[in-house]
């Protein structure tokens, strides 16, 4: 089985079994979103009582298992547990029966099984047969992890899966630039998209920026991910692309 990493900002990284992957153990380090201003909220999950033994998520929801937080950092050191941070992905377990847009109605277009990286602060947890769980909407969910590198994610509805450009080494007077002096670029290639967002009949709107494209996008936006070769991604809405450059 192999292993997926995801991290929050200057916490050390946690991690859940991508069961459905068959590929050699490597990590795929998914970090949360580029400079946050919102505040660490911890939320206590819902406990559900034994007796009930069924959690059927209504409308265009969907349950995830989560994967169990990291106890130890990259580095071996042992995290007591209000250091670890909570896992951002897992695996679909149960999907509602979708929603109705005008006269149409559209199901969920999650697999049950699937692995998937949401939002970090969507959904509400919940403790169901001595497993946490989150139940969130189909669209808090970021993309469809189908392979346990970033590169071969699938982004859903209107977001994009972009490579990020490399930082510039040095000023443009030749001053060697440090890690923690580099300026974070904005610019990247969009290596794939999602089908794009419903309208108003229900019907898919595909994105006008197709994959291969140089793009400029918000430095506010979209969570950051390391693929397994230390390559930098971002999935983000198409609506934080702000131009395409040639």
């Amino acid at each position: 089985m192999s292993s997926v990493q995801l991290s929050g900002a200057g916490v050390a990284a946690v991690a859940f079994t991508n069961k459905g992957l068959a590929s050699p153990p490597s990590a795929l380090r998914v970090c949360s979103s580029r400079r946050s201003v919102r505040s660490l909220v911890v939320r206590a999950a819902t406990v559900v009582a034994p007796k009930y033994t069924s959690l059927k998520p209504l409308g265009d929801r969907v349950l995830v298992k989560l994967g169990a937080a990291e106890e130890k950092t990259v580095g071996g050191i042992l995290l007591p547990s209000t250091a670890q941070t909570k896992p951002q992905g897992g695996e679909v377990v149960a999907v509602g029966a979708g929603r109705t847009i005008g006269d149409k109605k559209i199901e969920v277009g999650i697999q049950i099984g699937a692995e998937v990286v949401y939002s970090k602060y969507a959904g509400t947890e919940v403790e169901f047969n001595d497993s946490k769980h989150l139940i969130l909407k189909e669209d808090d969910i970021i993309g469809i992890l189908e392979s346990d590198d970033a590169k071969d994610m699938k982004p859903l509805n209107d977001r994009v899966l972009i490579k990020v450009a490399e930082a510039e080494d040095k000023t443009p007077g030749g001053l060697i630039l440090t890690e923690t002096t580099k300026e974070k670029p904005s610019i990247g290639t969009v290596v794939a998209v999602g089908p794009g967002p419903l309208d108003d009949e229900g019907k898919r709107q595909p994105l006008s920026v197709p994959a291969g494209s140089t793009v400029l996008y918000s430095k506010y936006a979209g969570s950051e991910f390391k693929g397994a070769d230390g390559t930098g991604y971002i999935v983000l809405r198409a609506s934080d692309v702000m131009a395409v450059l040639s």
